[in-house]
């Protein structure tokens, strides 16, 4: 998988994805991730890249033609343009499954008061990461990419993901490790066991338990 990502701060990238599981992805060549400022795409004036909006109000409008321009130079047959905006549709780990199946995604980071809604002509898909205003479209670049990435075949082992929180609409199981016991708080005996079925009965029961304590919207 490749993921291009369209920015006018690429600083702010630096070390965000040399480190860990994504440092190893890269390594072991099952993504490459590329960092573009799109400011050197823009043909006015000391690289300007928005302006004052239509009809007066406050905040600067990014303009059309340095993000078109950078689109039409890195797109291929394989591209999905995803712009990061507060409008977009509510992220969630379906969409991260579907997602991390593409061959090639382009995130494209709004910045100031927004896009000129002509961008929106060349976006195949408009994602928000939550019902609030961030500066920018970068930690939200940054939380696909890494949400996405995981997912990829080959990144990590599939069983270390099957069971993540939200698959099937279900938060993760409890999980506990050395010692069996600490404070006064004991480790569920069944886990301690090594009756497998038994202990997947468990982790089962304790998934839906927790998603109706913590998230019943998740049930409905």
């Amino acid at each position: 998988m490749k993921i291009d990502i369209l920015t006018l701060f690429p600083e702010m990238f630096d070390g965000v994805f040399n480190e860990s599981i994504i440092k190893r992805a890269k390594e072991n060549k099952k993504i490459e991730i590329n960092i573009i400022d799109f400011r050197k795409y823009s043909k006015e004036k000391n690289n300007k890249v928005d302006d004052t909006p239509y009809g007066g109000g406050s905040g600067m409008v990014l303009m059309c033609q340095p993000i078109f321009d950078a689109i039409e130079d890195i797109k291929t047959n394989d591209s999905k343009v995803i712009m990061l905006t507060p409008d977009g549709k509510t992220y969630n780990q379906t969409i991260a499954y579907d997602l991390s199946q593409e061959k090639h995604l382009i995130l494209i980071c709004g910045h100031y008061e927004g896009f000129d809604e002509r961008i929106r002509s060349i976006v195949d898909l408009e994602i928000s990461i939550g019902d609030y205003v961030l500066t920018g479209g970068e930690i939200p670049a940054m939380i696909l990419t890494d949400s996405i990435v995981r997912l990829v075949d080959g990144v990590i082992n599939k069983d270390s993901h099957i069971n993540d929180s939200f698959n099937d609409n279900l938060l993760d199981y409890e999980t506990y490790t050395k010692p069996a016991e600490f404070r006064g708080m004991k480790v569920p005996e069944v886990l301690l066991s090594g009756d497998h079925k038994k202990i997947d009965e468990f982790r089962a029961k304790s998934r839906y338990n927790r998603t109706k304590d913590r998230r019943p919207d998740l049930l409905k």
